[in-house]
């Protein structure tokens, strides 16, 4: 898989903001990447390396609408710990 494919859009939030500080930046990332392929997309796109990977699977919630019952969206994030010296510039 391309890196470009792997790696849909950063996510920021408040807590994912804190969390730049550590040098842990969130992710949304395809479902079916595994941790390898997060890991080379990110060194390769943002130029940094990459010191671990955590990844999770976020259901969403199913919706009643007028014409019935609508399934949600999967979706998988990845929280990408960075070198110390490293940085990635989201802003």
């Amino acid at each position: 898989m391309e890196a470009i494919h792997v790696i849909k859009r950063p996510l920021l939030s408040e807590k994912s903001t804190w969390a730049t500080e550590d040098n842990r930046y969130t992710f949304l990332v395809a479902t079916e990447a595994t941790k390898t392929e997060i890991k080379r997309a990110v060194e390769e796109i943002y130029g940094v390396r990459v010191v671990g990977v955590s990844t999770m699977n976020r259901r969403s919630r199913n919706r009643r609408m007028r014409y019935g019952l609508v399934k949600g969206k999967t979706t998988k994030k990845a929280i990408v710990g960075v070198h110390k010296d490293d940085a990635i510039e989201l802003f």
